[in-house]
């Protein structure tokens, strides 16, 4: 099974996130993480999960929490990301998807195969930050730039990276 980031950052500081929302309306880019994560399971933490505030349709949401909760429709909780994994590889899953927060992007950085990486352009402000990458270690496979528009209020790019 390959896990992979899929993730928004600021291209200047890393930030991925603001009072637990995204910083930023990229239409395109969410187009982009549907597109990806449609059928997959996809891990996450507690506050990342609060912040969509539901399951995701067409995925199964694995939950990482200090605090277990009650398993519900198409969302597992665990209190360890190795168990979440576990529970992936059992189910069958080819491709699980870790997409945040930044604890959880932190602890997972190691155990990645593949990054969907999305670069935003500009100065944006943040509380909450993807971990410092370092490019030596990954391959870029492919890339594709989005400009500004009605439907996006930053440009960036988005780039598929695997390890080397």
């Amino acid at each position: 099974m390959r896990i992979s980031f899929i993730v928004a950052k600021a291209e200047s500081n890393n930030v991925i996130g603001i009072d637990n929302k995204l910083p930023w309306h990229l239409k395109d880019d969410l187009q982009n993480f549907k597109k990806y994560t449609m059928g997959h399971h996809i891990l996450m933490g507690r506050k990342t999960f609060e912040s969509i505030g539901r399951a995701l349709p067409g995925r199964m949401s694995l939950v990482i929490s200090s605090t277990p909760r009650a398993n519900e429709e198409n969302v597992l909780w665990f209190t360890s990301i190795f168990r979440a994994i576990k529970q992936a590889e059992r189910s069958g899953e080819t491709e699980l998807f870790i997409i945040g927060g930044e604890k959880i992007f932190k602890y997972a950085l190691s155990l990645v195969d593949r990054i969907y990486l999305t670069e935003v352009k500009g100065d944006i402000k943040g509380d909450v930050y993807f971990p410092q990458l370092s490019l030596k270690n990954w391959k870029k496979v492919s890339e594709q730039t989005f400009p500004q528009n009605a439907d996006n209020d930053h440009e960036f790019n988005f780039m598929i990276l695997d390890r080397k």
